[in-house]
């Protein structure tokens, strides 16, 4: 088992997301409690020129963490409801993110996020054990299968065709 380096962010978020399938996201919890999940789903969101990602826009308050290093971690509302689990990829000024779709016993973003009891407190932090959330590697390879993302209807066709959302092929 070997804790994720802030570096393993560091790099293309199309090289990120599918690699992050089958590692371990790891929660402490505020009274200490300390849980793993395999992680079974993520998608990519790659930079200004890609219109279902957020620094579409460009720099703006709400993605000024899109430009900020990889391994820190973007939270955001939905719908008013769901918190979303980011993790910024790249170097800084390239924003881009790989967003947590599911992991082992959680299904969909929202889900994930309750169980895991996110909120935007840890927004813009490092993605590391003294900020209670990490990833871990156990040295799985997993089988991975590929689609469309979802929910981005609004980005048009070309981008909704990119197949960035990966899965665990069980």
């Amino acid at each position: 088992m070997s804790v994720l380096s802030q570096q393993f962010f560091q790099k293309d978020v199309l090289e990120v997301a599918p690699s992050l399938i089958g590692k371990c996201l790891v929660r402490k919890y505020a009274n200490n409690t300390i849980r793993k999940f395999l992680i079974t789903e993520t998608e990519a969101y790659r930079g200004e020129e890609d219109l279902a990602c957020h620094a579409s826009k460009g720099r703006t308050k709400r993605t000024e963490i899109m430009y900020q290093k990889g391994g820190t971690i973007y939270i955001y509302l939905i719908y008013g409801m769901y918190w979303m689990l980011n993790i910024v990829t790249e170097k800084e000024n390239i924003p881009q993110a790989v967003l947590i779709r599911g992991i082992e016993n959680y299904n969909g973003p929202g889900k994930l996020t309750k169980a895991l009891e996110i909120n935007k407190s840890i927004n813009g932090k490092t993605l590391c054990k003294r900020n209670g959330l990490w990833v871990e590697d156990y040295g799985i390879i997993p089988k991975i299968t590929t689609a469309t993302r979802i929910g981005i209807n609004y980005a048009g066709k070309e981008w909704i065709e990119k197949p960035w959302r990966f899965i665990l092929n069980e």
